[in-house]
């Protein structure tokens, strides 16, 4: 007769001390009194727990001390409550799920770049303690009769080994699906988020906030910071809030513009095509840009106005770029939900000369673009507009936003670009993180989308490509190294570090 085979776990527990033995096994029969979910998602769950138990033991943690920092009460009451909130979209957010189309999804991505390899039995771990501290996130879109909405649901939220281009669509249809993903590669940690569940600044939050519970997975003790949340304490009201109801304005502000010109090049089946992070000294980068008298983000746009003249062949028409805008400067909230618009710089192709001409037009432009007066006009217009749909069933919403996303969505602009700015951190990151990337999905008629983040003096400027025409970048770059940047670029198709260093 063949003998069982023996657990690796099992076997760690023989090699245990009696009295280690013993409290690991009630630790475990602890772990058991935080569960009440499926008995299939309660093994993978436990597996988890004796994976970074084994993990600990295997780097010479004694048991007492992992078992300090696997502590159950960080499970909470989470995994043994019922599922029975349900959140509804934000007046931002509704119209994600109405456009979504085979193959295209409105997907985005915050990546911390650590300075050692990332270890998966922890970083599983801490997704599964700060879960619970967004329960807006442990939910599955889902059909209403006028709206999409988001349903509680309780499970093992799983990490992922990247294997995958960046931002492909994520399955919200099916059950128990996410509208998140966590995927870590070599040193990389990134969360993948679908746009109907938070903007940039909630997803930072959520990603500051697993990185937080991660390192002190490894004994990393840190303090309280803005950007990060206590994964025990209790989800706020105002995290879950839709704030575009706030404004006084009562003036509409339209969303109508002309089609702008796309740079040429054949949109490629696979996308994105290519990855590519310039990583810029963020010291050199503000100094140029003082030197000009304009912000960083004006800076930058004066040559995605050039690069995009560039890469089109056309001779007439406009060059306009969407300029993502975060709403919780002109009214601070804590909202986690989507609190964010947009204002746009728009030119004519032949005015496009030169960076310095371009520079006194675009802080204009980005000024007016982006006023508080303007933001509120649009916040104003966005909740009317939900308002006025309300009553329509969803059965006729939806390819009304498809149609009207197709025609005036993406085709108004060239292109888009996202600055986050500086990342907030505790300053115990700065040990173990070296840099962050912000990646936009592929667009769906634009060639390209291009976003910058900074942290730790380096700023990433990252270009989303749709098409192998490679005009876009190469201009950008020679932009950059005109004005003196020192300029590493990384990413290919595969999504790997390859890189080079000029000046």
């Amino acid at each position: 007769m063949r003998k069982r085979k023996v657990s690796q776990f099992i076997e760690y527990l023989n090699h245990l001390n009696e009295g280690e033995a013993a409290a690991v096994k009630a630790f475990m029969v602890n772990f058991k009194q935080h569960m009440s979910l499926p008995l299939s998602e309660e093994k993978k769950l436990r597996k988890d727990l004796e994976q970074a138990l084994m993990y600990f033991n295997a780097i010479g943690v004694a048991p007492k001390e992992a078992m300090r920092r696997l502590d159950n009460e960080n499970l909470g009451g989470f995994y043994a409550r019922p599922p029975l909130l349900y959140y509804a979209l934000d007046d931002a957010a509704k119209i994600y799920p109405l456009s979504m189309k085979h193959g295209f999804q409105a997907v985005f991505r915050l990546s911390a770049n650590l300075l050692d390899e990332v270890v998966p039995e922890l970083l599983q771990i801490a997704l599964t303690f700060t879960i619970k501290r967004f329960p807006r996130f442990a939910t599955t879109l889902k059909k209403g009769f006028f709206w999409h909405y988001l349903d509680a649901n309780k499970q093992r939220y799983a990490i992922e080994k990247e294997e995958h281009l960046p931002c492909r669509p994520i399955k919200v249809a099916t059950t128990g699906s996410k509208s998140f993903r966590v995927l870590y590669y070599k040193n990389r940690v990134s969360v993948e988020f679908f746009h109907c569940l938070t903007d940039g600044r909630g997803g930072m939050i959520f990603l500051q906030t697993l990185l937080d519970t991660y390192l002190r997975l490894f004994g990393v003790e840190s303090s309280a910071h803005p950007s990060v949340l206590d994964i025990n304490g209790p989800p706020l009201p105002e995290e879950d809030a839709n704030e575009f109801k706030r404004t006084t304005v009562t003036k509409r502000s339209g969303f109508k513009e002309k089609r702008a010109l796309q740079m040429s090049g054949k949109i490629a089946n696979i996308r994105p095509t290519q990855i590519l992070h310039f990583r810029l000294n963020a010291d050199e980068l503000y100094t140029t840009a003082k030197s000009y008298g304009v912000t960083i983000t004006a800076y930058v746009l004066a040559l995605l106005l050039i690069a995009s003249r560039y890469a089109t062949d056309a001779n007439s028409g406009d060059i306009a770029i969407q300029v993502p805008v975060d709403l919780r400067k002109y009214y601070p909230s804590n909202t986690l939900a989507n609190f964010s618009l947009y204002g746009s710089i728009r030119f004519p192709i032949n005015d496009i000369t030169n960076v310095e001409d371009a520079l006194p037009l675009v802080k204009e432009q980005l000024a007016t673009g982006t006023s508080y007066e303007k933001m509120s006009e649009m916040m104003y217009s966005t909740y009317r507009m939900n308002k006025d749909m309300r009553g329509f069933p969803l059965f006729l919403k939806s390819p009304i936003a498809k149609m009207a996303y197709g025609l005036m969505g993406e085709a108004i602009f060239t292109t888009t670009f996202s600055n986050l700015g500086v990342v907030s951190a505790p300053s115990h990151f700065n040990d173990y993180i070296e840099s962050y990337d912000f990646v936009l999905g592929p667009p769906e008629v634009n060639r390209a989308a291009i976003t910058l983040v900074t942290f730790n003096k380096i700023a990433t400027l990252t270009i989303t490509k749709s098409t192998k025409d490679p005009s876009f970048e190469e201009e950008l770059y020679r932009l950059l190294m005109r004005d003196n940047l020192q300029i590493n670029i990384e990413g290919s198709a595969l999504y790997e570090h390859k890189s080079r260093v000029s000046r």
